[in-house]
């Protein structure tokens, strides 16, 4: 039998071959989770037609390693409860100074500032298509 269901944008499913939660979705969850713990200057870039490493990558910063723990404990928080989603990865919370969550499809990147400025992301994948996520009040 084909399968005539339509094609998403997303590159990646498990390996049971169920496709990942929607990255529009994820992204909704982990914006509002972001904003919750103050992050700043959160940014999506749609990179899915420049790499295959994930569709989106979600970047902020926070101004002390307390802030940015407590941003990333209320991201996996948030997806869980929301969306039972959990990072298949994470990289950096030891040192709190730049965070990476990988929930395949979109990579979250919660940086202490200083660092956010050196590596400088934004210039790096400076083709990619930019949102930015802003609270609404």
């Amino acid at each position: 039998m084909t399968n005539t269901s339509p094609k998403t944008n997303q590159q990646f499913s498990s390996s049971n071959d169920q496709k990942t939660v929607d990255s529009d979705k994820l992204i909704e969850v982990i914006g509002e989770a972001l904003l919750d713990r103050k992050a700043e200057d959160i940014t999506v870039l749609d990179v899915h037609e420049l790499t295959t490493l994930a569709d989106k990558f979600v970047i902020c910063h926070a101004n002390t390693d307390v802030q940015i723990k407590a941003i990333a404990d209320n991201v996996n928080k948030e997806t869980k409860e929301q969306l039972n989603e959990k990072a298949w990865k994470e990289e950096g919370r030891e040192t709190r100074r730049w965070v990476i969550l990988d929930y395949v499809n979109v990579v979250v990147h919660i940086f202490k500032k200083e660092l956010r400025e050196y590596y400088a992301l934004e210039q790096m994948w400076n083709d990619a298509p930019v949102q930015k996520i802003e609270d609404d009040q």
